[in-house]
């Protein structure tokens, strides 16, 4: 039979744009399998599929804009995975009998509100109840859009999202201490000549993920400086010889290198937070996300598997992602799965500043102009070139002592390229 796979509840969004089209007509797919990935203003997100089957139409493009109900794909199947869409309203309770309360138990005392009161009678993960929990959201009080009814993240920060913004709206506090007095509304043009300057779709999206960011992550700055005047020369050697063949030789390169080695050695700046808070996820693979400034607005491009490429293959590759990202020609796979993020001024100019973590990752490394300083060896100053340093983490997985350590070892490395290499 012919079945149609059609956009699910995506919250309040509408006309949302579709950036990768993951399947093609002649695919087998089960059901949940991602078929498409749209960018919401908050983030990249997979659409699953609603049923199994091989795919016979695709009715979607990269680059079209979807709503819930929007037509993405046409199966053919047996129709096996929408029978659950076809059960009665009763048949969720019907499956999960222990939820039930029994008649003859007492009710219990009213629960303050946005507790784990009504946990018990909802259809979440663990991970998405230790959310709620964080957050301060009652799971019974929301509606759950997953298969079954199931509350998924996105419901419980859809809920969150609700109950603050009227508390801002109407220039109060929103319960459970998670909302935020709005700052007052101004009417400029009292004061002289306006204009309404619609901000670039980039800055629309991240704009959301930056304050979530800020707001959830304990961020702390450790500010250092590296000698990079044995590495500059050599740098610029290589940079010499690169031209010929039609790329470039930056610092960033040999950064990203040292950064690899450093996160080796200090792996917490390699993980990411578990979504009960309790553990920490210790990754094996190395992902270095690099922060590219575009005429739209910043954008970060993912160098994959840096620790498996050398110094030449690395600067080849920041070429052409930062090409595309200029161009608008990034596709979401260039985008994702960085495990540590760079973000260089050094072309522009400033001493430190305090790069926003980019979560779920835990650090991020900023860089500035390098500079000419007098240096003491011990018996004289000499002129040495110092590159500063501005490292970013998140205090509940990386303490103050650790990211010193980090940054002496990676300014040990930036001071001695022959480490780089080894």
């Amino acid at each position: 039979m012919t079945i149609e796979v059609k956009v699910p509840d995506i919250g309040d969004f509408t006309d949302v744009p579709v950036v990768t089209v993951l399947v093609s007509v002649g695919d087998t797919i089960a059901e949940e399998d991602p078929i498409v990935e749209l960018e919401s203003d908050k983030a990249t997100m997979e659409v699953p599929s609603s049923a199994a089957g091989v795919v016979k139409e695709i009715r979607v493009s990269e680059g079209d804009n979807v709503s819930e109900g929007s037509l993405i794909l046409v199966l053919e199947g047996d129709g096996a995975g929408e029978a659950p869409r076809e059960e009665p309203k009763g048949a969720a309770a019907a499956e999960a009998p222990k939820a039930e309360v029994p008649a003859d138990v007492p009710a219990p005392a009213p629960a303050p509100a946005k507790t784990d009161a009504g946990f018990g009678r909802v259809h979440a993960s663990p991970s998405v109840r230790a959310y709620a929990r964080r957050v301060e959201i009652d799971l019974s009080q929301v509606n759950g859009t997953g298969r079954k009814g199931r509350i998924l993240r996105e419901d419980v920060e859809k809920a969150l999202k609700a109950q603050t913004v009227p508390a801002a709206a109407s220039g109060g506090v929103a319960q459970g201490g998670m909302g935020i007095p709005p700052i007052p509304a101004v009417d400029f043009s009292k004061f002289g000549p306006v204009e309404d300057v619609e901000m670039p779709r980039i800055k629309k999206i991240s704009g959301p993920a930056l304050h979530r960011s800020w707001l959830n992550i304990p961020h702390v700055t450790h500010n250092d400086e590296a000698d990079i005047t044995e590495l500059d020369r050599y740098r610029r050697e290589m940079d010499t010889m690169a031209k010929e063949n039609g790329y470039r030789v930056t610092l960033l390169s040999f950064v990203i290198k040292a950064s690899v080695s450093a996160l080796k050695e200090h792996w917490e700046f390699n993980s990411s937070i578990h979504p009960d808070g309790d553990k920490l996820i210790r990754k094996a693979f190395y992902n270095i996300g690099f922060a590219a400034d575009t005429p739209n607005g910043l954008m970060v491009p993912v160098i994959k598997d840096a620790d498996r490429k050398g110094l030449v293959e690395i600067s080849r590759e920041l070429m052409d992602l930062s090409g595309a990202a200029r161009e608008g020609n990034l596709k979401s796979r260039d985008m994702q799965g960085a495990t540590f993020t760079i973000s260089s001024l050094g072309g522009i100019g400033g001493t430190s500043f305090t790069p926003i973590v980019n979560a779920p990752e835990v650090a991020i490394l900023g860089l500035t102009r390098s500079k000419m300083a007098p240096v003491w060896n011990g018996e004289e100053f000499v002129p040495r070139l110092m590159q500063p340093l501005s490292l970013s983490y998140d205090h509940r997985a990386v303490d103050g002592a650790l990211a010193a350590r980090f940054c002496v070892t990676l300014k040990t490395l930036l001071g001695d390229m022959r480490k780089l290499m080894w």
